[in-house]
């Protein structure tokens, strides 16, 4: 009776263990299906996110012109980014060069058909062939780029303040494309490196690229010119090529936060001789200088070729600073 009744137990365990183990196969086939079916969610679920998104940006395309500004303004800027990352490997060939500014001047020409802005270009001529030169040109904003990338000469760098250096892609590439970088904030610092360039451009054959207003003017018109151009024309006895944009009020306003297609006028004037001057003549030649500019400024924003109403109307912000 004994032997019978532990075969009866055995068979019943044995029962009981199949049973377990067709359980904990269904389970493990459970599991893989839900998985299976999550993971055929998952992109479904992307997918429709990505609508979502993209009709939310289309509805703010079109219904928001503060929103079409903000969308143009970080394309424009990430995209002057991942043009710099295609430009540094090519540049980093000659390592820091003057040379290779004319890499980023070709990657960055096309820029301005993105956005439908005309650029052109009258005075060419008067770039002195072949010496050292100072340009000075006014400054509007970020798409100063455009219109500088237009006309820029041979062998010319701009002069920017130091933190663009630490501006990812684009601060990497302006180094190697020689860009000249000054921490204004320390005047002492900035006037070695001004002592420094005038060498360069005479025993180089450089030509800067030089902002006096120092900061971007988003009032139509000009700042008050900073003398360190000038003085570093009148140490190195070359002449000075002033650059004049027109306003980009009829197209683009950062306060209203307008950003449209438009036209753009660069006009290079004739060279201003330095020879024979001394430091104490450099406050009537900057002052000389602008005041040409701003005629000049005055002239084009308001002939059908750039800038705005703003500029038209008496005590707008073209008269706010002459």
């Amino acid at each position: 009776m004994k032997t019978r009744d532990k075969g009866q137990v055995d068979r019943k365990l044995d029962n009981y263990s199949g049973k377990a183990g067709v359980l904990d196969r269904k389970g493990e086939l459970n599991a893989r299906v839900q998985k299976v079916t999550r993971m055929e969610l998952w992109p479904g679920a992307w997918t429709a996110l990505l609508l979502l998104l993209l009709l939310l940006l289309s509805t703010l395309w079109f219904c928001s012109s503060s929103a079409k500004y903000f969308f143009k303004m970080a394309f424009y800027n990430g995209w002057i980014l991942f043009l710099a990352i295609l430009a540094i490997p090519v540049c980093a060939v000659r390592g820091r060069n003057v040379e290779n500014m004319k890499i980023l001047r070709l990657l960055l020409l096309h820029v301005k058909y993105l956005y439908g802005i005309r650029v052109e270009v009258r005075g060419a001529q008067h770039f002195p062939p072949t010496q050292p030169y100072v340009v000075v040109s006014n400054h509007q904003s970020s798409l100063d780029l455009l219109g500088m990338m237009e006309v820029l000469p041979d062998r010319c760098v701009p002069i920017a303040k130091r933190e663009l250096l630490w501006a990812g892609s684009a601060g990497l590439a302006c180094w190697l494309a020689g860009v000249i970088f000054i921490d204004r904030k320390r005047t002492g610092d900035a006037i070695s490196v001004m002592s420094e360039v005038a060498q360069t451009l005479l025993t180089q054959d450089v030509r800067v690229w030089v902002f006096p207003e120092g900061t971007r003017n988003h009032n139509g018109s000009m700042l008050p010119f900073k003398r360190g151009a000038f003085h570093l024309a009148v140490q190195a006895q070359v002449p000075i090529v002033p650059i004049v944009m027109s306003s980009y009020q009829d197209f683009y306003c950062k306060k209203e936060r307008r950003f449209t297609s438009g036209r753009c006028q660069v006009r290079v004037l004739p060279p201003v001789p330095t020879e024979g001057l001394t430091p104490d003549d450099v406050p009537a030649l900057a002052d000389r200088v602008r005041h040409s500019m701003l005629t000049i400024f005055r002239e084009i924003s308001t002939d059908g070729l750039g800038g705005g109403d703003c500029l038209k109307k008496p005590g707008g912000a073209g008269e706010a600073r002459l």
